[in-house]
């Protein structure tokens, strides 16, 4: 504002001085009664009528030349002013240019991008602040704003999260009672006296069946969620092992085993997860009775599962724990190839670890645990 202001104050000086500079050279620029009085006088005082004539010519040529002078002088005088006129408008000009630009284009053009990638979901470039220009109230505002909606996206992600990850812990719960029923169902149906008792079991079994499939398809709904599965490590004993497997083993396949008391870092809920998986897995594709080993390697405690099936092929052993990966001999068999991807990266959240390996007998799989 200072530089508008002393820049019109020079303008108008200048313009003063150009108008008073046009007015002087004005009073000056005509013949001068008196000088031509004078010039009169001195060529009267020659008696020779051609030398008076002289006289007078010359006196009155060099008034104006004096007079051609004082315009030359005047107009390269005036010709300076308007160049610095000139000058000094464009240089006001361009001042003012460069302060709108910074004051106000740039502002606007920054807010105008802001926007967009506010619009695009891009909430974590802020808007920088410009507290001392005209749009800091603004500016400020703005970012305050997408703050508020960074948070509000944040807390629908987690909620989302959360309700997916509990529909894919619930709905893989529910699959082991199921499949209890449906087994016990099946053994019941073995022993059935009359028809009626036949036909009560088969549709508590097609009931069961339903229920497995509705489930299966709630748990493929949130497939691409598997990783948001909060584990809580804790300080377990070594003891809850055995429960563990042998809530699992609904078939009562699993031979007679002990369990080394120590202390581990596991989830239990996780963990009977885990032996879930992998104890059905032996049922679906073996079939045969589990052998199960316990033993300490390192900071680990290991228990191994090991049936007398068919195997896995040693080339697809590294794929078996991918997500969606079935092998090659279980395509007669259903499934979406998660168990043992979920079994993995459950340990792996437990700093432990899953190792599949085939054997001479079968297939083993062995879940590694951490010591506390």
């Amino acid at each position: 504002m200072k530089i508008r202001l002393v820049s019109i104050f020079i303008v108008l000086v200048l313009g003063l001085c150009g108008i008073w500079l046009i007015f002087q050279s004005n009073t000056r620029s005509v013949l001068d009664n008196v000088v031509i009085n004078d010039a009169v006088i001195t060529a009267l005082q020659y008696d020779d009528p051609s030398e008076v004539t002289n006289a007078l010519t010359q006196q009155l040529q060099a008034e104006i030349e004096r007079i051609d002078t004082v315009h030359r002088n005047r107009d390269t005088q005036l010709l300076v002013l308007l160049s610095a006129i000139l000058i000094i408008m464009t240089a006001t000009a361009a001042g003012m240019y460069l302060y709108l630009r910074r004051s106000i284009l740039l502002p606007f053009q920054k807010m105008q991008q802001f926007a967009r990638d506010v619009a695009m979901g891009n909430l974590d470039i802020p808007l920088e602040m410009d507290r001392h220009g005209r749009f800091g109230a603004f500016t400020e505002s703005f970012d305050l704003m997408r703050e508020e909606l960074k948070k509000a996206r944040e807390n629908e992600r987690n909620a989302d999260r959360s309700k997916k990850e509990l529909v894919a812990s619930l709905s893989h719960d529910i699959k082991t009672p199921v499949a209890s029923i449906k087994a016990t169902t099946e053994l019941l149906l073995l022993s059935a006296e009359n028809d009626k008792e036949r036909k009560q079991l088969e549709q508590i079994e097609a009931k069961a069946e339903q229920i497995n499939t509705l489930i299966t398809d709630m748990f493929h709904a949130t497939l691409e969620e598997l990783q948001a599965l909060n584990v809580t490590v804790s300080e377990v004993h070594s003891t809850v092992i055995s429960e563990l497997i042998q809530s699992a083993d609904y078939k009562g396949m699993v031979k007679s085993f002990t369990v080394p008391d120590c202390i581990l870092l596991a989830d239990v809920v996780r963990l009977q997860q885990i032996f879930d998986n992998l104890i059905g897995n032996s049922y679906k594709y073996a079939n045969t009775l589990i052998e199960i080993e316990a033993f300490f390697d390192s900071q680990h405690l290991v228990i191994s599962l090991e049936d007398t099936g068919p195997g896995v092929p040693e080339d697809e052993l590294p794929l078996i724990t991918g997500k969606y990966y079935r092998g090659k001999n279980v395509s007669d068999k259903s499934g979406y190839g998660l168990g043992l991807y979920i079994s993995k990266y459950l340990l792996t959240q437990m700093s432990g670890d899953l190792r599949c390996e085939s054997c001479s007998n079968g297939f083993s799989a062995s879940v590694v645990l951490k010591l506390a």
